[in-house]
């Protein structure tokens, strides 16, 4: 029992000196405040808004009298968690509605715009939102590295295929969910898929790097559109995101008492991508990432325009484009 007891404490400790060193200062969150009817009369479609930041940004959309399209995979949860969000919305609060959206194949991304675009007069903004992290290799149903497959290509080929509405709409704006994990990405142009060599946590990483080099195209190519897209990293946040991975038995209990410590909860994770949904400060602002409501400034590697093309180019073969 004695030595069970300190292999615990070793293991939680370093868990807590690794975190602690992964983030090692996470900013107080300033919950933002807005006019209860700041968005009313506005669309609002969220990918993943089943859980986690997309949940609560869902739930203060609707606070602000958004009409929130939820887009989910699971429509029970999707339905569970409207109904926590119509609560909480309380009596002066806006729609939601539920659609089913699969990021894992493009048919379930085709039949979703094809819907949206056939019965939504405008939509005022899209936040891509749902993510997936550090899952075993599995491929999407068309083949494609999953995380690559749903955090980029996925939200890729919704974005281009709602752009015409967006346009009609505008102004508009379009809200990318990344992460400073990106950081440690590269894009492996030679082998995307990572048939060769899958290594989960790069694998990850390069699908948000992904995002903010398709931020940073899409930006330029929608320039005098009235559409604006912005980028976010919402830091580490207490959600499901990382259930695929693997916490020793023993830590487990500490992990989650230091997630309480070190980690910020969903509606704090929520803030930014409110914020870049909302805010009259960045009317007009495009092509630009933020942290905490505030501008962030990229690596290099992040704002790499011939990157960004190629990129770009590539994506659009891959989702037949």
């Amino acid at each position: 029992m004695f030595i069970a007891v300190l292999i615990a404490a070793v293991v939680g400790g370093g868990v807590l000196l690794f975190l602690r060193r992964l983030f090692p200062q996470q900013k107080a969150v300033k919950l933002l405040q807005y006019p209860a009817d700041t968005m009313r009369g506005k669309t609002v479609i969220v990918t993943g808004a089943n859980s986690g930041i997309g949940k609560a940004v869902s739930a203060e959309l609707v606070k602000l009298q958004a009409r929130v399209i939820m887009a989910c995979r699971d429509r029970r949860s999707a339905e569970e968690a409207a109904q926590d969000i119509k609560k909480e919305a309380g009596p002066e609060q806006g729609q939601v509605v539920i659609k089913h959206l699969d990021l894992a194949s493009l048919k379930s991304v085709r039949e979703f715009c094809e819907e949206i675009n056939k019965e939504e007069s405008k939509i005022d903004v899209l936040i891509n939102n749902a993510g997936i992290y550090q899952c075993p290799y599995t491929k999407t149903k068309d083949g494609f590295e999953m995380q690559l497959g749903v955090n980029h290509l996925g939200h890729f080929l919704l974005t281009h295929l709602l752009l015409d509405i967006l346009k009609a709409s505008a102004p508009s704006r379009i809200v990318v969910v990344s992460s400073k994990l990106y950081k440690h990405g590269q894009i492996n142009f030679d082998d995307l898929n990572s048939e060769n060599n899958y290594d989960k946590a790069a694998c990850y990483s390069q699908s948000k790097l992904a995002n903010l080099l398709f931020t940073l195209e899409l930006a330029r190519q929608l320039e005098g559109s009235g559409v604006t897209v912005n980028a976010l990293t919402p830091g580490i946040v207490r959600t499901r995101l990382g259930r695929h991975v693997q916490i020793p038995f023993l830590a487990k209990p500490l992990f989650h008492l230091a997630s309480f410590v070190f980690f910020k909860s969903p509606l704090e994770g929520a803030q930014t991508p409110l914020y870049l949904a909302c805010s009259p400060e960045v009317e007009g602002v495009s092509g630009k990432c933020f942290a905490n409501c505030t501008e962030e400034e990229l690596m290099p590697k992040a704002t790499d325009e011939q990157a960004a093309k190629k990129l770009w180019d590539i994506s659009r073969r891959m989702v037949g484009l």
